[in-house]
Order: structure tokens, then C-alpha cells, then sequence
């Protein structure tokens, strides 16, 4: 049983909705209201901008720059202050990423630099645009 004042909502008995991405309220009767729970299948996902290949090779040239200990996982989602990385840490991966792919880095791009994957995007960008 719920009951609906204003904009709050509260049940009678614990509600529990895994998975469920949509909630919809419908009022049969004056006083009387229906909650209705269905699952709605997402449109679309993005988890990566950057190429596959291109993470990868970040991957690497971040654990081989920061010396990360065997088995400690390096993803697109790792942050570069997760691994232990300062700013000259930082400094010294754009300096091996701008070997590797044979480009050259703006200081203010290289400052957005984060993630594995914030560097994969950058680099995708600038090689393809040197190539255009």
C-alpha cells in the first residue's frame, strides 16, 4: 500500500526495485493510487570514447611509468592519483605518451589528463587530427 502526498511518496511496506529503470504513478479512483514498476531496456551505452587499442597502450606506458606493482589492474576508469601519481608523475606519462603515438600535447589539455581514459581521448583526437 502507498500513499502519495504532494510530492512524497511513502509505502506501508518496504519496496524493493533491482534493476528497474522506470517508475510510473497512475490513479484509478480519486484517493486511490498505483504504482507500477517496469523494466525498461537502456537505448544505449557508451563506456569508452577512446579505441580499445588506444586504452591499452595508456594502460602500459602508465605502468611501466609509475612502476605499478604485477596484478594491480589498470583500466580506463583508473584515475592516475588512485595508482599513487603526482603532478610530475603526471608530467613524466604525457611526456612517454607523446613519444609513443608521436604527438604533441597542449599544457592545458595535458592538465584535464585524469584518467587512463581522459589521456586515450585526448590522444584518438590529436592523431587523428594529424592525419586529416
Amino acid at each position: 500500500m502507498a500513499s502519495i502526498a504532494g510530492s512524497a511518496l511513502s509505502f506501508a511496506r518496504p519496496v524493493k526495485a533491482i534493476g528497474t529503470n522506470s517508475l510510473s504513478f497512475s490513479s484509478a479512483t480519486r484517493g486511490n493510487a498505483f504504482l507500477r514498476l517496469q523494466p525498461v531496456p537502456m537505448r544505449f551505452a557508451v563506456c569508452c570514447s577512446a579505441k580499445k587499442e588506444t586504452v591499452d597502450k595508456v594502460c602500459d606506458i602508465v605502468k611501466k611509468q609509475l612502476a605499478v606493482p604485477e596484478g594491480t589492474e589498470v583500466v580506463g576508469a583508473t584515475k592516475f592519483s588512485d595508482l599513487g601519481a603526482d603532478s610530475l608523475d603526471t608530467v613524466e606519462i604525457v611526456m612517454g605518451l607523446e613519444e609513443e603515438f608521436e604527438i604533441s600535447v597542449e599544457e592545458s589539455s595535458a592538465q584535464a589528463i585524469a584518467t587512463v581514459e581522459d589521456a586515450a581521448t585526448l590522444i584518438d583526437k590529436l592523431v587523428s587530427a594529424k592525419c586529416a
